[in-house]
């Protein structure tokens, strides 16, 4: 993998430390934070381009995009046609000509037909080339359930990707997040699945960073402390850890809370460093249990922290099955009461 450029923190995004006179840091919906990041973005480098279905007049269907054509002009915020293939491809050959393209895939289910150009071309073309072609793509993929779509509206496909070498995936579960995040990926040499939790878009949250300089895009984050159990989450689920978190705490228990924030790389050194303190761990995500990302989780905690543990790694996750109707979405989902039966199977160790 090549390195990072740092991008500067944009102008939304502010230090947490403040005076006492200074005005709060403004709150925005997590879909506003992400589209400020492409804002800020292609206003600090002209090579920046978005292309996508719908991403330029409309906006994007959930208007993440929105006004940046008429600020930024159709050549370089393309309206695509309806082909993930053609996105994807047209995205490699911008890369390999020094442009860092920013592709839409209007939902997680659309993202298969893309899968040849992601997996056989976009994630080997550095190693391929013997590392002279950089493949600075980012692939803005909106992903999970919750919101009453219909079929492949839905999906989490995260461990395909995770399971390929060369890609790099992200995952915000925060405004300030969503925002730093970003504008890491597209500063980033390497491709990078970016994939944005749809049930949280319009969760508000301050745009601030916890340190300066910020935190590398590879490093999770403790969104909560803890010293009994961690609950290791990442996007739409980090939300449902912290309400069980605080459900826990009126029994009486201490439960950490671990945002993933990269999925690829993992950052091991935490997630090893937490569990070691509590000595139990939860991972919980809306992608299927089997075969899931939570499976590599456990199976690497089991092997580097066996002596701390004090019961198995436990895994709260989609079940085997397709994603459901609308309508039954909520006994699919991982909820607050299964994440919650986890931590008492845990405790009764």
């Amino acid at each position: 993998m090549t390195t990072t450029r740092m991008p500067r923190p944009g102008t939304l995004l502010v230090p947490e430390a403040r005076s006492a006179a200074e005005p709060a840091p403004v709150s925005v919906p997590l879909a506003r934070a992400l589209g400020a990041g492409l804002r800020d973005a292609m206003a600090a480098d002209p090579k920046v381009v978005l292309l996508g279905e719908d991403v330029g007049r409309l906006g994007g269907v959930f208007r993440v995009t929105e006004g940046l054509q008429e600020e930024f002009g159709e050549a370089r915020v393309i309206d695509s046609p309806l082909s993930e293939s053609g996105i994807v491809g047209a995205a490699i050959g911008l890369a390999m000509r020094g442009y860092r393209p920013v592709c839409e895939i209007q939902f997680d289910g659309f993202v298969y037909p893309a899968f040849d150009q992601i997996v056989t071309q976009l994630s080997r073309l550095h190693q391929r080339s013997a590392g002279h072609l950089r493949m600075a793509v980012t692939i803005r993929i909106p992903y999970g359930g919750g919101i009453h779509a219909v079929e492949h509206h839905s999906e989490s496909p995260e461990a395909y990707f995770a399971h390929t070498p060369g890609l790099r995936l992200l995952t915000p579960s925060t405004s300030a997040d969503a925002y730093l995040l970003l504008r890491q990926a597209i500063a980033c040499d390497d491709p990078v699945i970016f994939f944005e939790p749809k049930r949280r878009y319009w969760e508000r949250g301050p745009l601030t960073v916890p340190e300066d300089p910020p935190p590398l895009m590879e490093r999770a984050r403790v969104a909560r402390p803890g010293t009994d159990i961690t609950l290791i989450a990442y996007g739409p689920t980090v939300r449902t850890c912290l309400d069980a978190a605080s459900a826990a705490a009126a029994d009486g228990r201490s439960v950490e809370v671990v945002d993933l924030r990269s999925l690829a790389p993992l950052d091991w050194a935490t997630l090893t460093g937490s569990v070691r303190r509590t000595g139990r761990a939860v991972v919980v995500h809306e992608a299927v249990v089997t075969a899931g990302l939570g499976a590599e989780i456990a199976a690497r905690l089991t092997e580097e922290c066996f002596y701390h543990l004090e019961a198995p790694v436990g895994r709260v996750g989609g079940y085997h099955a397709p994603y459901p109707p609308a309508r039954l979405e909520h006994e699919y989902l991982p909820d607050l009461d299964r994440v919650l039966d986890a931590v008492d199977r845990a405790f009764r160790y």
